[in-house]
């Protein structure tokens, strides 16, 4: 044999190690990854079962909440609403007595001037 071929047999023996080689760590690293992928699908399953054991009563709790504070703000809204009507009578009745003293006023104040340019 000649030299070349000597050289190329062992560049092949060179090459097929270094591909079993790393065959065998890319291998490795699927082993890895699948065995990460199984454990985090079972975390993403017991996860869900979690979600979905609590979610229930959360949202019955949540439900149960909107609608005191619905009552709450009803309840409000309609001492709100008594609350104006009631300022708006007395404010009513008020502005009818500052009416008629503001007009007692300017027609007793017209009065007395009259009395005193008629001399």
């Amino acid at each position: 044999m000649d030299f070349s071929q000597i050289a190329l047999n062992q560049g092949l023996t060179f090459l097929a190690w270094v591909t079993g080689i790393v065959i065998l760590v890319v291998g490795g690293f699927l082993i890895k990854l699948l065995i990460d992928l199984s454990a985090l699908s079972k975390n993403l399953n017991e996860t869900s079962i979690l979600i979905n054991t609590e979610l229930k009563p959360t949202l019955q709790e949540i439900n149960e909440t909107l609608h005191a504070v619905n009552a709450l703000v009803k309840s409000t809204d309609k001492n709100v609403d008594s609350f104006k009507s009631a300022v708006e009578k007395t404010f009513g009745k008020t502005k009818l007595i500052s009416e008629s003293i503001v007009g007692g006023i300017v027609k007793g104040f017209v009065t007395v001037m009259g009395l005193f340019t008629r001399k």
